[in-house]
């Protein structure tokens, strides 16, 4: 079995992944080390919870530590990180930190929704690495607070998110201020037109490393369907978390608006939750995502947006109160637990005006996801009346026997 000492990094690095107790690598580490720490460029297909900051954050902090700046004046922005929501960004400068806090590299993290003034300290005391979310990196350079003519090592994380969200002009724009020579790396969960194109306009000959979502989706999650109207999801939801078996859950919802109800219909219910959305104070997003990651809250209601950064290894469930539009941030949501390789469970919720949702996430995933009926507001209306992908064959997750399909010819698995 490979190791990371295997993957040539060096003595400090390997200390401070075996503190955070980390044994061997995850496939996409495997396979982004190496070409990284030679000095190629990366072109990643990966979601999140395969351990991809790491790939990327350790090759860098290697680089930099190998040839540590020695001119006179404020240091040089040297490695530029653009994620795009803050949670993500605070993440993966927590994760520089981590790794390489006995290295003596200065990094910071700057994003919108805060005073700008701390991040301008900051700028102004000198930087090895930054961490930026790109509105208010172009803010910064604006005002000239923020130089990037002497950028070495450019990844751009989550790419498909920053198209998702329109940054994809911000990210044009950022990339005409970097240098033209230096190392690139992009990571994107999944590979649209747009991102192929952008990631050919700066990326050369770059190394391909990919980690597909069936492979995490299929192998490593339980994933179950429940069938109920739109009024009764949150009596079912409700019903779930009381009947215990939780440790944490995470539980996603369409709009800003429909996660602080249903935090206050949790809260009648008796069941503390938080909400944390794009709405939310930086502050208040920060505190509550502390409270879930250090576990002193056992319920998170969030949307896809605010999602991305939520890193936290005790979650057991990940609900799809709503259905999302897109099947990719399907497989994004239910990739919260299940992290590094671990067991959780996804359990999604079907109403009677999402079975074309439903259907367009089975087809991505390349299998019909199991239907649990084992409760009072099964909706049977709410079942799609035609297949989604051809019948597969899956374990009822009771140590009963495999079968293929179920009624009505859809393709449906009951247990």
């Amino acid at each position: 079995m490979q190791d990371f000492a295997s993957l040539g990094l060096a003595e400090p690095l390997l200390q401070a992944i075996k503190a955070c107790g980390y044994a061997t690598p995850t496939p996409v580490q495997a396979q982004a080390i190496p070409p990284l720490l030679a000095g190629r460029d990366v072109l990643g297909c990966a979601q999140t919870g395969t351990g991809k900051t790491a790939a990327f954050a350790l090759p860098v902090l290697q680089h930099l530590a190998a040839a540590p700046y020695r001119g006179r004046g404020q240091r040089p922005i040297r490695a530029l990180v653009l994620t795009p929501t803050r949670e993500l960004a605070a993440q993966i400068g927590a994760s520089f930190e981590t790794y390489g806090g006995e290295l003596g590299i200065r990094h910071h993290v700057i994003f919108g929704g805060v005073g700008q003034a701390p991040q301008v300290r900051a700028l102004r005391a000198g930087l090895d690495i930054l961490v930026a979310c790109p509105g208010r990196l172009l803010d910064l350079q604006s005002q000239g607070l923020v130089d990037l003519s002497r950028v070495e090592l450019f990844v751009l994380d989550e790419a498909d998110r920053m198209l998702d969200m329109g940054f994809i002009h911000d990210v044009r724009r950022v990339l005409r201020l970097l240098p033209t020579r230096k190392q690139n790396l992009l990571f994107s969960a999944t590979m649209p037109a747009a991102i192929v194109q952008l990631a050919g306009s700066f990326l050369s000959d770059p190394v391909q490393v990919q980690v597909t979502p069936e492979a995490l989706t299929v192998e490593i999650i339980d994933q179950k369907v429940m069938f109920a109207s739109k009024a009764d999801k949150r009596r079912l939801l409700a019903s779930i978390i009381h009947r215990g078996g939780i440790e944490q859950a995470l539980v996603f919802t369409r709009t800003k608006h429909g996660a602080n109800r249903l935090v206050k219909q949790l809260d009648q219910d008796g069941i503390e939750a938080q909400a944390i959305h794009g709405n939310k104070s930086q502050t208040a997003r920060t505190k509550a995502l502390d409270a879930f990651r250090d576990g002193s809250l056992g319920v998170l209601v969030a949307t896809d947006v605010a999602s991305r950064g939520i890193d936290v290894d005790g979650v057991s469930h990940v609900f799809n109160y709503d259905l999302p539009h897109e099947p990719e941030s399907y497989v994004h949501r239910i990739g919260r637990t299940g992290r590094a390789g671990r067991g959780g469970t996804a359990i999604a919720f079907c109403d009677q005006t999402e079975g074309d949702l439903l259907r367009a996430i089975e087809r991505l995933i390349g299998q019909n996801i199991e239907v649990d009926t084992d409760h009072r507001w099964h909706a049977e209306d709410a079942v799609p009346r035609r297949p989604a992908t051809r019948p597969v064959r899956r374990s009822t997750g009771t140590g009963g026997a495999r079968s293929r399909g179920g009624r009505r010819g859809g393709g449906y698995q009951r247990v």
